[in-house]
Parts: C-alpha cells; structure tokens; sequence
C-alpha cells in the first residue's frame, strides 16, 4: 500500500503557554512526514497577524505551511496586502475560505464567496498560490440545498482551486457520494477528507452543532454511556476514527488532513494504528 499523505491544522495561539504547546506538538506530529500543516485565520482576520508569525515560524522548521485566508469582513486592498506578504516569504500555499463575520461585524465585505476569492487570488498572483477550499460532505449548514452546494463547490474549483479539503464527518458513505456528485459536475481535484478525533464528548458536540456534521446517534449513545471516564472516551474515539480513516483510504481518498486542536496525542496514534511510521 502507498503511503498516506498526511497533513494537520493548527490554529494560532494567543498566549505564550500556547505557543509553546504549539511548538511542541508539531515538532512530535513532524515525525510522521506530513505534506504540509495549515494555520487557520479567526473570523474576519481577527488572528491575521497570528496566522501569519504562526505560518512563517513554521516554514522556517521546514514544514511547507498553508494560511488559510477568509474574505468576509475584508477589502480587496487588505486581501491583496496579505497575499503580497505571503508571495513575499515565499509561501505558496493557500487556503481560500468564505468565513465568518465576527460578532458585531456588519459589513460582509467587496468579496462575499470563497469562489469570488479564489478568482481574486488568480487575478493577482496567476498560479503562484497552490489553493485549497472547502467541501462539505453532509452540505454547509447555510446552503439552500445539496444541488446548491454542490454547484457552490464546483464553482470554487473552476475558479483556480487546485484541490480541496472537507469539514469533518464520521460517515464515510457521505464522503463517496459527495465525491461521486462533485465529479459529474466536473470536479476533478484531489478532495482530502478532514478528520476530526474524538477525545472530550462535550466539545465534540459543541463543535459540530456549530459546523454541521452530524455525529451518528450510535457514536453519541456510547460517548454518553462513558459519563466522565476520558480513557474510555479516548480508546472508543480512536477505535471509531480509525475505522473511519482507513475506509476512507482503502476507498481512494487522496490523503487524511487532522483537525488538531494544537494538540499530538489522537492524531499520533490514529496515524500509528494506520501504519504510518514516525521519522
């Protein structure tokens, strides 16, 4: 079997405690050889200049490091102002995302779609930026319907994205039958499933109320039956994801990207119980 591509996000911490947890958790994750890690951007750039110490501390490691950029709540001139920071360290990654507005924020911004920014970003730098979007295997909580968002990704990769990476699911059938979808609307790029593990009950349901992905009810019962024993949490989050994570590869999934909260332990071992050898 080929090896598996691999790829984590982290977000930028705020505090230098977090910095620190982040400097040690991708020096342990680098050992596992991923294809690149990606650093998120808050809600209407609210950690701009954190995603940006974050991504450029990372590429001087020697990790090939991907910002992600949101254009909400953003002018083009501000867009252009940090794709040129980025073109000028030498990042060519790029991951191209509608975003949120922050609370308290009401104006959306000159671009309002991840497609009107993926065509931005072509306008100015032609191919220099290798970019990621979205895709959303049980559809963005905020679509008008499946068809909708379907056509809503298909249009974000016409646009110039060279490949894409999915919100986090636990049903694989999801991922296939959206992939098969995609690609009658001729959708060709590589689409890596996000894989979220499963290791605090309470914030997983948090999280996934506010994204859209649906936890099955199955996985719920017994996370619930668990109460505050987090090694049983742990061992059946593990037991579930890694299920999830092979079906996916033995399926052709071009690679798995983690979700890691900053953190090394769930990741490490979902990848270990996988096969994938650490360096």
């Amino acid at each position: 079997m080929k090896p598996i591509e691999l790829s984590f996000e982290f977000f930028p911490p705020k505090m230098a405690e977090g910095v620190e947890k982040l400097r040690a958790s991708r020096k342990e994750l680098a050992k596992l050889s991923p294809k690149f890690v990606s650093v998120t951007f808050g809600a209407g750039g609210s950690t701009q200049q954190g995603t940006l110490d974050t991504v450029l501390e990372m590429a001087s490691e020697g990790f090939e490091a991907a910002p992600h950029l949101s254009c909400i709540g953003s002018s083009k001139d501000n867009l252009r102002a940090i794709l040129s920071q980025y073109r000028e360290h030498g990042i060519r990654h790029i991951v191209a995302l509608r975003g949120d507005l922050p609370s308290g924020m009401g104006e959306v911004g000159e671009l309002r779609y991840a497609s009107e920014l993926v065509a931005f970003i072509r306008q100015e730098h032609d191919d220099w930026f290798d970019i990621e979007v979205a895709a959303y295997p049980e559809f963005h909580p905020q679509s008008k319907s499946p068809r909708a968002d379907l056509e809503n990704f298909a249009r974000k990769v016409k646009a110039g994205a060279n490949s894409a990476i999915t919100q986090y699911f636990y049903n694989a059938d999801a991922y296939f039958t959206f992939l098969g979808e995609a690609r009658k609307l001729g959708v060709d790029v590589p689409v890596t499933p996000g894989i979220m593990p499963i290791t605090n009950f309470s914030q997983l349901m948090r999280f996934s109320d506010m994204c859209g992905a649906e936890v099955p009810k199955w996985v719920v019962r017994r996370l619930e039956s668990f109460g505050d024993d987090r090694e049983s949490i742990r061992g059946f989050g593990l037991d579930v994801v890694t299920d999830l994570c092979r079906r996916l590869i033995e399926g052709g999934a071009p690679g798995l990207h983690f979700y890691t909260l900053n953190g090394t332990q769930a990741s490490k071992a979902i990848c270990e119980r996988l096969g994938v050898k650490s360096a």
